[in-house]
């Protein structure tokens, strides 16, 4: 039961409650398939913060990756949102691949990408991007949507900057309200490029949302490589298994 069914289960509904602004946690399992229905991996999410205002506010996500065959990560990641919760730093390992990519804010409106390239070397690429209030790294798109929950489900569409790390510049996006039929959600949501040649070189990224405002379904592609030239495009299907003591949405 979320927050505001508990205050009405108490008949505390229409009086001025505050919530404690104290270390709370979300916890969700993420399975992702391939287009034959087959297990790729699972994701085990983490994200750690506190209820302000009643809404809660990210501060730490951590998450590892998985083969059916082993408890034993073959990928992780780790974010912060300390500054930002639409533009998180970012450490992401993926060993089998030797991968590793590193985003940081060294100063206002500039970010930093280092991506150790997958393959046998210690190939680095290194970049450094401004960018604006409207840009969105990495899962900073999940709380992007929640910040934007009520005009998108109103069917605004709305604009926004989405990074690209590995090619070191951040491209115009659109997040707006679909139909899709591979989702079953009580709210289905897509992001894709605006930008004329970008719209033919890569596909939409469809998300399914429940009620409360936590990802369902992600289908796309994923961050999770299937040889050193080619990710993996999957459907993720979402279980939440702790929500936090507040609202997700506004």
């Amino acid at each position: 039961m979320n927050s505001r069914a508990t205050l009405a289960a108490l008949g505390l509904t229409g009086m001025v409650v505050s919530l404690p602004s104290q270390a709370v946690e979300m916890r969700f399992t993420g399975t992702a398939k391939a287009d034959d229905g087959a297990v790729i991996y699972t994701e085990r999410h983490r994200v750690t913060g506190r209820c302000e205002g009643g809404q809660f506010r990210p501060l730490d996500h951590d998450v590892a990756y998985l083969r059916s065959d082993s408890d034993h990560p073959f990928a992780t990641k780790d974010l912060s949102y300390d500054s930002s919760v639409i533009r998180p730093t970012v450490d992401f390992a993926q060993p089998d691949f030797n991968e590793r990519l590193e985003i940081r804010y060294p100063q206002p409106q500039q970010l930093t990408i280092r991506w150790n390239t997958p393959g046998p070397g210690d190939d680095t690429e290194n970049f450094s991007v401004p960018f604006t209030d409207r840009t969105v790294v990495d899962a900073g798109f999940d709380n992007f949507v929640r910040q934007n929950w009520e005009a998108v489900l109103s069917g605004q569409s709305i604009e926004f900057r989405f990074l690209g790390p590995t090619r070191g510049e951040h491209y115009a996006f659109v997040l707006e309200a679909v139909e899709n039929r591979e989702i079953e959600a009580e709210h289905v949501l897509q992001i894709r490029p605006t930008g004329m040649v970008l719209r033919f070189l890569v596909d939409p990224i469809v998300l399914g949302y429940n009620e409360n405002g936590a990802l369902t379904d992600y289908l796309g592609l994923t961050n999770i490589r299937k040889n050193p030239d080619e990710n993996y495009s999957a459907h993720i299907r979402y279980s939440v298994e702790t929500y936090p003591d507040c609202e997700l949405t506004p």
